[in-house]
């Protein structure tokens, strides 16, 4: 299959000391690989994404369950200053 794509001159410049450098041999070269690590790229952001969901949704389920209770953040920072002090005393 041919594609004929046009390119921004930034960018077109860019395909070319990719070329120019040695480590491809053509454009072609250049943006088979870029297209490959946009696809890594938009898997990994898939694969994120649908690990957040299941966050939310486990921490809905914990909510729904009754599995939570509310912090004071004021205790916990007090609590662990007094363990990082009482580990500075030995």
């Amino acid at each position: 299959m041919s594609l004929n794509v046009s390119l921004p001159p930034e960018l077109e410049n860019r395909v070319r000391q990719h070329v120019e450098s040695g480590m491809y041999s053509s454009a072609s070269e250049v943006i088979r690989e870029a297209l490959r690590l946009f696809e890594a790229y938009k898997a990994v952001q898939a694969a994120n994404l649908s690990a957040l969901k299941a966050d939310i949704a486990q921490g809905v389920a914990d909510i729904n369950a009754g599995r939570v209770r509310e912090i004071n953040t004021s205790d916990i920072k007090e609590r662990g200053r007094a363990i990082l002090a009482s580990s500075k005393v030995g």
